[in-house]
């Protein structure tokens, strides 16, 4: 049976040192080879061997060297070794090492005496150690430091042995004396931490008797005394007051290490404003003061616990938190942002929107190679400000407008969306946001802005003036018609030849596109990225418009957005000019636009012919200028801005019963108790003590200090390992908790005998992984063992625990018996929670992720929507697709889920399903995820529960 270890040293097995030769080595005099052969004989006395015939060697050749490593390597020869019996006695033997023990304990050499004590607080057997204790007092008054922090470890150590009390029971005045004196900070934070660990009132009254000197203490020791106010604090609540007021006075310590504790700390006990208050300036100064990306992130992760709980604290604190913004960091922008953005109230959204304004100028100077990525979080940023605080939207319209023209398409997006919402929640902007979209249209470079930007133009170009303007911008960016000329036929081989060369880059390939129910479509699509100039012929325009670039290119989705722009200002030209001449000339020139693309996407000039969607819809056009109706000039000007308008408010009630379900959850009951702060005593508190009172009771009030958590739920969580049959119950209570699997398994002997060297011997499935090594234990008749075992979780998949408890009867000892365990699954829903993210974003990961499992679906339910939340609720994921959209009975649906895990994995879920004719529900559900384990865990989970509701 294994045994617990404190040390542990690579060991080759390939070339495993023979007895015989390390026995030699050791009895020669060369010291090198004696070195080398101790640490043979370590390796493999850690590796199971025994080596009994070595020790009397040891003894007699190695025991008197004054070498120091051969020193330092016998006393790890001498930790590792048997020192007991198999009926726990000491051997006899040992007695020989306790004289050279001794010696060492009164060696002239300070280092021979620090070892030898740090040995010492490896020893569990009091046989040993007993002869040594006045040694080991001694060494407390030596002269280097070394020697006395060393010799207060091995104090407490032997004073927490099973016999420590009888063996050294005035420990603790002595340390306690030897306290008083000390001057090397380390020995004194031992000394400290002996009294914190075997005789705490001690360490509370050295702690009292020198509260003004705590700031000077060094570091490790007030890491302790915070270690000592943490223990006191949740034993005794109602002493929280006078330890509060010593934690606040550590934030000034000049180690950072003890500042963080110190804010944790108050976080931890305290819920008074002035505490919180306290933590989270320190936060926001080691957000700044260290340079470390990883400290940063976790201050920031402390900081968004303190913005769960103490949101109107925090609120105060944004502009500080706003300041990690300089950090070049991806990561740690994001964070300081989610947080930042949550925290925005009237009276501060002017200060936060002038921050992030001054950050996206700062990206246009700097040329750092993801200035456009942090640029697209920032118009983010602005953009949920702006929905938030609609007033503040003048203030940044403009100068995000100036970016629709950027070569990070994504940001580019980010910024035409924003303005297609402003412009529509603020009238106000309207003239003057169409106004500078038709002057900066011609810098936009990707067609998909370049589309949004177009429907801008088309629905909110309302006055004469406006819509002359944009038929004007959009035919200069068009260029000189026709788009490619044709030549004699005779000609050969110029016989069709484009007016510009297309640049082989952006030539237009066939691809699937995800649409927005996650399903595929194909379109025509261009490269969205900066064109290169393409070749001129002679005759053409000097600079070539974006809209031909895009064109030419063979993007014809944008030609049929442009001809719909087109058709809606000549519809809208109709309704304010007057003149019918000048509406006929620009219907004749809209409608020769349009001509010239269906000509070009017909023609043999592009690589690719135009797409049939395109193609009918580029046709619609036509007719409608051709013959207008009522009808129609209705459905165009007027129900297009309508479905926007709807699918705005939509969206906006959406996250109004976000908002009203989170503020929803109770958190008093009407008959509790009301705490009126005026009324309560006193006592001579000080005003933090004061507020930490009230706070307690109206935590109390609230039920939050006996929130935990559902019976029910815990019930759930027992599994039962054995069966009542077997002489050994055992059943585990399993806690998961992020990175960390608890099983807390009870262990219950239904015989009548006493069962020796129980151990639970656990092993593990995918990626799980044992803490401790198992531990031999003795149960007697009809008692029980609470055994715990921890397992560290590395990804999100489903994980098997599997093993078995074996035993030894007292009336057979040389018998094993074993009893194998029913297995424990862990359950992938424990990693994964429901998340949000936008659908370009889920699109793109759709896109990019290589695994992906398809399930085909298997039910007796009817309904899809019903099969639709079932998913949902078996999943732990939050559907994206809105519920407008799953409105009605087509017999068919499509929808996006999605879930983040606590490993920062993405989720990604479609599903789409179809009803037959004969009522039952078909389709598949497809999982993508960046790793293989989440894909396949979620396809069982989905597989396991879809059956279930047959």
């Amino acid at each position: 049976m294994e045994k617990s270890c404190t040390l542990i040293v690579h060991f080759d097995k390939g070339t495993p040192a023979l007895a015989n030769e390390i026995k030699e080595a050791l009895e020669a005099n060369d010291v090198a080879a004696k070195i080398d052969a101790l640490k043979k004989a370590i390796m493999l006395l850690l590796n199971g061997e025994t080596i009994p015939q070595l020790f009397i060697t040891i003894i007699r050749y190695v025991l008197p060297s004054e070498d120091h490593t051969i020193q330092k390597l016998l006393l790890l020869y001498l930790e590792i070794i048997d020192k007991t019996d198999s009926r726990g006695k000491v051997l006899p033997e040992m007695i020989l090492i306790c004289q050279n023990l001794r010696n060492n304990l009164q060696h002239p050499n300070e280092y021979i005496r620090g070892v030898t004590l740090r040995f010492l607080c490896r020893l569990n057997e009091s046989e040993i150690i007993e002869p040594l204790i006045p040694s080991i007092l001694s060494n407390l008054e030596h002269r280097h430091p070394f020697v006395r922090r060393n010799a207060v470890l091995a104090v407490m150590s032997v004073y927490k042995l099973p016999q420590g009390e009888q063996l050294l029971d005035s420990a603790p005045e002595i340390v306690d004396k030897f306290l008083s004196s000390e001057q090397d900070p380390s020995s004194k934070r031992n000394a400290f931490l002996m009294l914190f660990s075997c005789a705490q009132d001690r360490a509370i009254n050295y702690l009292f008797a020198n509260i003004d000197r705590i700031i000077d203490w060094g570091e490790q020791l007030q890491m302790v005394v915070l270690e000592l106010i943490r223990k006191v604090c949740r034993s005794n609540k109602g002493e929280k007051g006078k330890y509060i007021k010593i934690i606040i006075a550590l934030l000034n310590a000049s180690s950072t290490a003890v500042i963080y504790e110190c804010a944790s700390t108050l976080v931890s006990l305290s819920s008074a404003p002035t505490a919180i208050r306290a933590a989270a300036s320190t936060y926001c100064q080691l957000l700044l003061s260290q340079s470390d990306n990883n400290v940063k992130l976790i201050v920031l992760d402390r900081l968004n616990e303190l913005k769960s709980s103490n949101r109107e604290i925090m609120v105060e604190m944004v502009m500080d938190v706003l300041r990690a913004l300089s950090t070049p960091n991806h990561d740690i922008r994001r964070k300081t942002l989610d947080i930042a953005l949550e925290l925005i109230t009237p009276r501060n959204i002017d200060e936060v929107v002038m921050m992030l304004k001054k950050e996206v100028v700062k990206t246009q100077s700097g040329e750092h190679e993801k200035n456009g990525e942090y640029r697209q979080m920032l118009v983010q940023a602005i953009h949920t400000c702006a929905i938030k605080f609609p007033e503040v939207a003048s203030t940044v319209v403009h100068l995000l407008m100036d970016f629709l023209g950027d070569t990070n398409v994504a940001s580019a997006m980010d910024v035409v969306v924003f303005v297609r919402e402003i412009i529509e929640t603020n009238p106000k902007l309207r003239i003057s946001i169409i106004t500078r979209l038709l002057d900066t249209f011609y810098q936009i470079r990707a067609a998909r802005v370049c589309s949004c930007a177009l429907w801008i133009i088309g629905e909110y170009c309302l006055s004469l003036s406006e819509v002359e303007s944009g038929i004007a911008t959009i035919k200069q960016c068009l260029g000189d018609l026709p788009f490619y000329t044709i030549t004699d036929e005779g000609d050969g081989q110029d016989s069709s030849k484009p007016i510009q060369q297309v640049n082989s880059t952006t030539v237009s390939s066939r691809r699937p596109a995800i649409l927005a129910d996650g399903t595929y479509a194909t379109q025509s699509a261009a490269l969205e990225t900066a064109m290169s100039p393409p070749t001129l012929v002679q005759g053409s325009l000097s600079s070539v418009g974006n809209l031909r670039s895009l064109i030419l290119s063979g993007d014809f989705f944008l030609g049929a957005v442009v001809a719909c722009t087109l058709t809606k200002l000549v519809l809208r030209l109709e309704e304010v000019q007057t003149s019918k001449v000048e509406v006929n000339k620009a219907t004749t020139q809209a409608l020769l636009i349009i001509v010239s693309m269906l000509q070009l996407g017909q023609s043999s000039a592009l690589p690719h012919p135009i797409d049939n969607d395109s193609y009918d819809r580029i046709v619609l056009c036509i007719r409608l200028l051709c013959n207008t109706g009522d009808e129609i000039r209705k459905i165009w000007l007027q129900s297009c801005r309508q479905s926007f308008v709807k699918m705005l408010a939509d969206k906006q009630r959406r996250e109004t019963e976000e908002i009203k379900a989170k503020a929803q959850i109770s958190n008093a009951q009407p008959d509790d108790l009301i705490d009126f702060y005026h009324l309560k005593s006193r006592k001579g508190m000080s005003q933090l003590e004061l507020e930490d009172e009230v706070q307690d009771d109206l935590k109390r009030a609230t039920g939050e200090f006996t929130k935990d958590g559902d019976d029910a739920n815990k019930l759930n969580r027992i599994l039962q390992l054995t069966g009542f049959s077997d002489p050994v119950y055992a059943e585990a209570y399993v806690t998961v908790h992020h990175y960390d699997i608890v099983l807390d398994v009870t262990v219950i002997n239904r015989t009548k005998e006493t069962l020796q060297n129980l151990c639970l011997e656990l092993a593990t499935m995918g990626d799980l992984k044992l803490v401790e090594r198992p531990q031999n234990y003795t149960l007697a008749p009809e008692s029980s063992k609470q055994i715990k075992a921890n397992i560290k979780v590395s990804s999100t998949e489903t994980g098997v625990i599997f093993g078995n408890i074996v035993y030894e009867t007292s009336s057979n000892v040389l018998e094993r018996t074993v009893i194998v365990l029913n297995d424990i699954h862990i359950d992938i829903m424990d990693y994964i929670s429901p998340a949000s993210c936008a659908d370009v974003a889920f699109r793109t990961m759709w896109a990019e992720f290589e695994w992906e499992n398809k399930v085909a679906v298997n039910t007796v339910l009817q309904d899809e929507r019903e099969f639709l939340t079932h998913i949902i609720k078996s999943t732990n994921m939050k559907c994206l697709t809105p519920p407008s959209a799953l409105e009605g009975e087509c017999g068919f649906l499509a929808a996006n889920l999605y879930a983040k895990s606590v490993f920062g994995e993405d989720a990604l879920v479609n599903v789409s399903i179809e009803k037959q004719a004969d009522g039952k529900l078909s389709g598949y559900i497809r999982i993508r995820s960046k790793t293989q384990g989440i894909a396949l865990s979620l396809g069982d989970k989905i597989t396991l529960k879809q059956k279930g509701t047959a």
